[in-house]
């Protein structure tokens, strides 16, 4: 599939549109209807939650295509895996009231929807295990290898928050006592604690998807201008081996590029000059493009950005001075290739990026680090929203305990 070829932003105004009907259908069954009635709404939720899954993955598929570096690609997919289990569990929850059609009542039907969020942790709580052990294996090796930093440690503190996370809600939902009015309360900091929990774990398996995505691609052998992402230089002024493989990554492609097209690409070679560096890091990598045997007339040096953001802007008005339609591509580390294009978007250049290799031990705990970055950014959206899921769980446990 080629990414970034559509013009027209894809909108969710459908998925609006088909709960509104939902709960047109819905509320009427649940309030005058009987034991029927009520299995028959275990269907629809079912239908409804799957029509929900299509849609988002549909929403996903196209955005991609229109733009794979956005926060919209995270969480269509990452809620798209939701929705399709509330969808399996309603369809089990209509086959169990087959069976023992006593328990087919209103309550049981909240009930159903109050337990996702919880059994939605439990069922991957397998993949998050395996997960935290290999961010905690890999951060151990990365210590070893590079020393002890702060920044080092970032994949100890996220698998003790998903283990830790999913822990509190079990343990905490374990038993309780007392009034209704107690229990009631119990419950409501059960389901508000398990839906930011799901919050936090869907915009992670997204985040997952669309980096691996980003990492993997492979941009159309087209481009007029390849920028390539500086980084931390050695003391000596020569690349570091982070730099070094973000340079050859790019000059694979553009070798390739002119051996298949016979266009070669322009590098802008974006990087400024640090209080401990003792040349630029765009003057840093001509050096070592001009080894490798490009000639000045290919390079273009972007010598003030200080950081991705200012990488971008700088670099698009190098660009776009010379040719506002010029088609740009852009080489950083893999695990920064999707945030890279988030700062490329926000500055208003369509770039597709490609990801250089780093080591093993290194990735998890600068992908762990990227995802905490993305998470401090577009906060309005990502309120909005964490405030829907909480409201939707805290509304629903209040009308259970109503309906008592």
């Amino acid at each position: 599939m080629k990414l970034d070829t559509l013009d027209k932003k894809p909108k969710v105004y459908n998925i609006a549109i088909l709960t509104a009907v939902m709960m047109a259908v819905l509320v009427p069954l649940y309030i005058f209807g009987g034991e029927r009635q009520i299995r028959f709404s275990c269907l629809l939720l079912s239908a409804y939650f799957l029509a929900v899954t299509v849609l988002l993955i549909r929403a996903f598929i196209l955005q991609m295509r229109y733009n794979l570096y956005s926060y919209n690609t995270i969480i269509y997919f990452g809620f798209a895996l939701f929705t399709a289990f509330i969808a399996l569990t309603f369809v089990l929850l209509f086959f169990h009231l087959q069976g023992m059609p006593e328990e087919a009542l209103p309550a049981n039907l909240i009930s159903g929807l109050l337990v996702t969020a919880q059994t939605y942790a439990l069922l991957t709580f397998p993949f998050l295990l395996i997960f935290s052990v290999a961010l905690v294996v890999s951060n151990i090796s990365l210590i070893r290898h590079e020393g002890f930093r702060p920044v080092n440690v970032l994949g100890f503190v996220l698998a003790a928050v998903l283990l830790g996370g999913e822990a509190l809600i079990f343990l905490w939902d374990y038993y309780a006592s007392g009034s209704q009015t107690e229990v009631m309360l119990h419950d409501l900091l059960t389901n508000l604690l398990s839906a930011i929990y799901l919050y936090f774990e869907c915009m992670m398996l997204g985040t997952i998807v669309a980096d691996a995505i980003a990492a993997r691609y492979e941009p159309e052998k087209d481009k007029d201008y390849i920028i390539v992402l500086g980084c931390a230089i050695r003391r000596d002024g020569t690349p570091t081996p982070l730099l070094r493989s973000r340079l050859d990554r790019a000059l694979d492609f553009a070798r390739e590029q002119e051996r298949q097209t016979g266009r070669a690409p322009v590098f802008v070679l974006s990087g400024g000059q640090g209080s401990d560096e003792v040349i630029s890091e765009a003057e840093c990598m001509a050096r070592y493009l001009t080894e490798q045997g490009v000639s000045e007339e290919q390079m273009i040096l972007e010598d003030r950005s200080t950081d991705t953001e200012e990488n971008m802007r700088n670099s698009r008005e190098l660009i776009f001075a010379r040719d506002p339609a010029a088609r740009v591509a852009f080489s950083t580390t893999n695990y920064h290739v999707f945030r890279s294009g988030l700062k490329a978007r926000r500055v208003k250049m369509r770039a597709l990026g490609m990801g250089a290799k780093t080591k093993w031990y290194f990735w998890p705990n600068a992908a762990v680090r990227e995802f905490v970055g993305l998470l401090t950014e577009h906060r309005v959206k990502q309120g909005l929203i964490l405030f829907g899921l909480v409201a939707s769980y805290v509304i629903l446990t209040i009308v259970h305990y109503k309906i008592l």
